[in-house]
């Protein structure tokens, strides 16, 4: 199973490109805020990329092959993306206004995408991979690539 591509590994290595983004904004952003702002808007738009790669092919990929859909994993999944979308939004329009006092949402942002990582890398991920075929999972990237920009790049406009 180690030669074809892996939903686990790339997700993680997602997460964590991610996550070094926004570790950049939150240590510039007191010092050099146009670059903490770059870092913040190419976050942003990544993790909503990420979260609709999630929503409209991994999930959907889960759900068929599991039989659940209501009252499973993926339905708490798709609310944790409620939240953390809402946390994002909050912090971006403090960015938008330049405001770097940003860091009370953060600290929730950072505690909510914590705990909803884990539970992608230990338990949605590995099971998505265990129930998908190698053609299913080269699907999904291919999908991925295919997904136009205007379903997550909804961000920073004149900012």
């Amino acid at each position: 199973m180690s030669a074809e591509k892996m939903i686990t590994a790339f997700y993680e290595q997602d997460h964590d490109r991610l996550d070094e983004l926004f570790k950049t904004f939150q240590q510039t952003k007191r010092s050099d805020f146009a670059k903490a702002k770059a870092a913040f808007k190419e976050f942003k738009v990544g993790l909503q990329r990420h979260i609709v790669w999630e929503e409209d092919l991994l999930f959907t990929l889960w759900e068929a092959k599991t039989g659940i859909s209501e009252g499973g994993p993926t339905m708490v999944m798709r609310g944790e993306h409620r939240q953390i979308g809402q946390l994002l939004e909050s912090i971006h329009d403090k960015v938008a206004a330049d405001n770097p006092d940003t860091d009370q949402e953060e600290q929730w942002l950072m505690s909510m995408l914590g705990s909803h990582n884990i539970k992608e890398e230990r338990v949605l991920y590995p099971s998505i991979d265990n129930v998908a075929s190698v053609a299913e999972r080269e699907k999904i990237f291919r999908d991925m690539e295919a997904i136009p920009e205007d379903r997550y790049n909804a961000c920073c406009s004149g900012h």
